[in-house]
């Protein structure tokens, strides 16, 4: 086979449309605002009294002083320089050495903001979101508790580390998984959204491979719901207990990858439901970071240049054709939302 041409996949700053974990909803208090640096982009995040979390460009429009300097008042938010106010829709709302506001509108961008599974979410895209927070397919529809697992950087970009949970032949060389029980098979669910599923089956010829087996009717379990080239969910263990967790990935400004890892079960009424969903969710944690610290070498150090990809990559080439169907954002350009002022 030959290399594969790329736009998007692995290009620094090529940033598709998509839902992007921005921090944990529990470090962002009421009545507080905090700055986040998203892909090389300056956000102001603040709480209202009303509980809703709101993210606005960072800097204030009349002489450009970060808002996470600011105070929060009510449901809007304050410049620490000025004290020019703005409400959660990005306008400004009071300049207070004028008696009233200018004819023309200033303003300042928004995002749409959704909080699940902990996390504050931020819509980057070219219109309104398209759809909801993509969900675990192994639990849909069903009630969930999750916990956040390891955060993490990663010296490469986070196409790469997508592309190494559907890498069958790493799972053999790094994690040394017996014989070839892996064989993921490709799924496109829409231009967002694939699957992988695993069809490989253990052979019975040594030891942990007939230990394994005692705990797989079919195929050993191993699927991924992969969303914008850095969204993934991953279901694995026996068929008695399912194992879930998310890793969701977003580049830096440097390029890298800053990663969160999300784990999920479902939920479990009264006290000894809630000690299994604890003893699950810690299972889960584990197996994740196993998997993860066995790659940390190849990521401090790897130039991913996909010069000579063979037909055991086939689920690579499969998700790199995909996101490169993908719509990339000028996220990095001037803002959509004109700003405006007049001198006064």
């Amino acid at each position: 086979m030959q290399g594969i041409e790329t736009k998007i996949f692995n290009q620094p700053f090529k940033v598709t449309e998509g839902w992007y974990w921005l921090l944990p909803s529990k470090s962002v208090k009421r009545g507080k605002a905090q700055a986040v640096n998203l892909m090389g982009r300056e956000l102001v995040v603040y709480r209202g009294q009303n509980d809703i979390a709101v993210v606005l460009s960072a800097y204030c429009p009349h002489m450009g002083a970060h808002l996470a300097e600011g105070k929060v008042e009510s449901n809007q938010i304050r410049c620490f320089f000025h004290n020019w106010r703005f409400d959660a829709k990005g306008n400004c709302t009071d300049i207070p050495c004028l008696s009233k506001l200018p004819s023309k509108n200033i303003s300042l961008k928004t995002w749409h903001v959704v909080e699940r599974y902990q996390m504050i979410w931020l819509w980057v895209g070219v219109s309104s979101p398209t759809h909801d927070i993509p969900e675990l397919p192994e639990l849909a529809g069903q009630k969930m508790v999750s916990a956040l697992g390891n955060r993490f950087i990663k010296q490469c970009h986070p196409n790469v580390v997508m592309v190494n949970a559907i890498d069958e032949q790493h799972f053999h060389t790094v994690h040394k998984l017996p014989g070839s029980i892996l064989k993921m098979e490709p799924e496109m669910i829409d231009q967002y959204n694939i699957r992988f599923s695993n069809s490989g089956r253990l052979q019975k010829n040594t030891r942990i491979s007939r230990l394994l087996s005692r705990f797989y009717q079919g195929p050993l379990t191993y699927t991924l719901s992969y969303w914008y080239g850095h969204l993934g969910f991953v279901t694995f263990g026996p068929d008695f207990l399912r194992l879930n967790l998310m890793f969701a990935l977003r580049q830096t400004r440097e390029g890298k990858t800053e990663g969160q890892t999300i784990v999920f079960t479902r939920h479990r009424k009264g006290i000894m439901g809630y000690l299994a969903n604890a003893f699950i969710l810690f299972l889960t944690k584990l197996g994740g970071r196993y998997f993860a610290i066995g790659d940390t070498r190849v990521f401090q150090t790897i130039q991913f240049d996909f010069k000579t990809p063979i037909t055991a990559d086939r689920a690579v080439i499969f998700f790199i054709k995909h996101l490169e169907q993908q719509r990339v954002v000028n996220w990095h350009g001037r803002e959509s939302k004109k700003i405006e002022s007049e001198v006064v």
